[in-house]
């Protein structure tokens, strides 16, 4: 028993220590459930915040395992960061139940949902399972527009000054180098892919629509039949036929879905198959960002979409 309690007290100490900044005052302790809030968490708190995310960037954020290491995180949480809309549906709920932490309670400063205050797209007139995984708030998919990332960052950074607001003027700062540098990107990328606008890529499942109405693309024929539903043979068939008659090129895959069916595809119709993720991280060489994920995702698709890496 003394053992343990040793153990328990060191660990205790060590979080502790771990938990102040270069100047020895305590760090906001921030828990994302993705390394996209994450990221920007990054950029508006700097060296003010500790930041955790939950969920790899490789791995379908709908079926985190929801490990007991991540209660513990969440009870010592002083600000949780959620895409909110469903998108964590699945396994946060009950961690939060576990974790009992009340500044992370439904209405508190620290519980921010960034999806708030966003008019989401796809939102069922009614909801039919038998259509396959829908959200009855609307497709939770909606940081990889960059534009909705600058209305996460904002509540992010309310956020981090209602709890903390002794830095208040260290997060607007942070918050104002990081929109300044997304709305100088911003043009850059829309102009990038202008030249292909209304041009139309197959996914695998039905995550891009944010991404395609703000870069004038069409990502609106899926591998899934329905979302998340695995694909059929006749549903790949029919994607087949229709990728040949259209003359549709490009079929982008996240880490986590099944590349065999894809190449399957890619392969039938003389297609380019391209790596992609909603997550800095999760293909290598975003790791740095949300800026330099979407600086790969632009000028991957941009590539493909000129026959540029076939």
């Amino acid at each position: 028993m003394k053992i343990k309690t040793v153990i328990l007290k060191t660990a205790l100490a060590l979080a502790v220590f771990l938990g102040t900044s270069a100047s020895g005052l305590a760090k906001l302790n921030v828990v994302a459930t993705t390394s996209d809030l994450g990221a920007i968490a990054h950029e508006i708190g700097g060296d003010l915040v500790q930041v955790t995310v939950l969920a790899k960037p490789m791995e379908d954020v709908h079926f985190v395992d929801p490990k007991p290491s991540y209660v513990v995180k969440l009870a010592h949480a002083d600000i949780l960061l959620e895409g909110g809309a469903e998108l964590e549906i699945g396994w946060l709920p009950p961690l939060l139940e576990g974790a009992r932490n009340p500044k992370l309670g439904a209405g508190q400063p620290g519980r921010v949902g960034c999806a708030e205050g966003l008019s989401l797209l796809e939102v069922p007139a009614l909801l039919d399972r038998s259509q396959g995984d829908l959200h009855a708030a609307g497709n939770p998919h909606f940081l990889i527009d960059p534009v909705n990332a600058r209305h996460a960052a904002e509540r992010i950074y309310s956020a981090f000054s209602e709890v903390d607001p002794a830095h208040r003027a260290g997060y607007r700062e942070g918050l104002e180098n990081f929109t300044r540098r997304l709305d100088e990107k911003l043009p850059a990328w829309q102009k990038a892919l202008a030249p292909f606008s209304s041009r139309r890529v197959v996914a695998f499942h039905n995550s891009w629509p944010y991404f395609a109405q703000r870069f004038g693309l069409k990502i609106d024929l899926f591998l899934e039949p329905k979302p998340g539903i695995p694909p059929t043979p006749a549903h790949l068939a029919e994607v087949i036929d229709r990728m040949k008659a259209e003359k549709i090129e490009v079929i982008i895959i996240e880490p986590f879905q099944n590349r065999k069916t894809a190449e399957t595809v890619a392969n039938r119709t003389d297609a380019v198959l391209i790596d992609v993720a909603q997550y800095p991280g999760g293909i290598k060489g975003t790791e740095a960002g949300y800026i330099e994920l979407m600086d790969y995702l632009v000028n991957t698709l941009a590539n493909a979409l000129n026959g540029k890496q076939r």
